[in-house]
């Protein structure tokens, strides 16, 4: 697994928030179990059809990447792109 994505990951923040990818906005959504051994996110493109989906989970400590029906590379690539905006209001 990437070091750089899951840096990129972990600081994004817990719930709903906006941002960009692309030169597009989009919403994300992100949640963490308390354990800390996994972490979802759902992003959508705002005014698009595009989207983004995975599951990570920590088994025996290593990171393990689920991609909901898309590449990994798509998933990798946005949490590396997205830029959080300051303000979700």
């Amino acid at each position: 697994m990437d070091e750089q994505f899951l840096i990129a990951l972990a600081k994004l923040p817990t719930g709903y928030s906006r941002g960009s990818y692309c030169g597009g906005s989009w919403g994300i959504t992100v949640e963490r179990s308390a354990d800390g051994r996994r972490v979802k996110l759902y992003g959508e493109a705002l005014g698009g059809d595009d989207h983004v989906s995975f599951n990570l989970y920590r088994v025996a400590g290593e990171p393990r990447l689920k991609p909901c029906e898309m590449p990994a590379a798509k998933v990798i690539d946005f949490v590396l792109g997205f830029e959080p905006a300051l303000n979700v209001g």
